[in-house]
């Protein structure tokens, strides 16, 4: 019979608790970098010129019909060949930046394409520029109407984050392999991690389901 040694993991926990706060910061900084992304895309998409439609709508399919793992190579292995040298943790942030880009921009575009056009002609009645359109009349809503679909991406850029490991990004991932190769523990080290994972990924949505309303896009929004 197998003896399950959790605690041997457990006393290991300083490296944990350092890799789920790097998980955490790497989804915080992607996550906001990447709404703005993501919000300057579907702009493009939705309102921007023909031409500048069309090199969003590239950069859109090929992010998201391609592997972030592929896309994290490319950007850490890749770019060097060109004279571009990133450290682990930039190249990390990179990574998820581009890949919550692309699909952030159908989600905010979604939540554009559906403002009713009364709306967006009672606005430039009061005589407000489209940049004042945009931000007050249309982002608001758009945002309330598409916000638990952006939640639930970002979630997945987080658990997606598990692979920046490979490239020695000193995540929660990177901890709990760096803990299996000391006491070798894996089925130990990879369940406590996922746990963590888990809860990491209950907490940022309940955290930006409560934020959103409050901060982001107004209550308003969501009526």
């Amino acid at each position: 019979m197998v003896a399950l040694d959790f605690g041997a993991v457990l006393a290991q926990w300083p490296a944990l608790l350092r890799g789920a706060a790097f998980t955490l910061g790497l989804t915080a900084v992607s996550a906001v970098l990447g709404g703005i992304v993501g919000v300057a895309c579907g702009w493009a998409r939705a309102w921007g010129p023909a031409w500048l439609a069309r090199a969003v709508g590239v950069y859109v399919e090929l992010i998201r019909n391609t592997p972030f793992i592929v896309q994290l190579f490319f950007i850490f292995f890749g770019l060097p060949s060109l004279g571009v040298k990133l450290t682990p943790e930039l190249a990390s942030v990179i990574a998820m930046v581009v890949n919550l880009g692309a699909y952030a921009a159908e989600i905010v575009r979604a939540g554009i394409e559906n403002t009713p056009r009364g709306q967006l002609e009672a606005a430039r009645s009061l005589a407000l520029n489209e940049w004042q359109v945009f931000t007050r009349v249309v982002l608001p809503p758009a945002l309330g109407r598409v916000w638990p679909a952006m939640v639930s991406q970002i979630v997945i850029v987080m658990l997606g984050s598990a692979v920046c490991g490979q490239i020695a990004a000193q995540e929660l991932s990177y901890a709990a392999n760096l803990i299996a190769s000391r006491n070798f523990r894996s089925f130990e080290a990879y369940l406590i991690a996922t746990a963590l994972y888990l809860g990491l990924a209950i907490f940022i949505r309940q955290l930006l389901n409560w934020a959103g309303p409050r901060f982001i896009f107004g209550r308003v929004a969501t009526r």
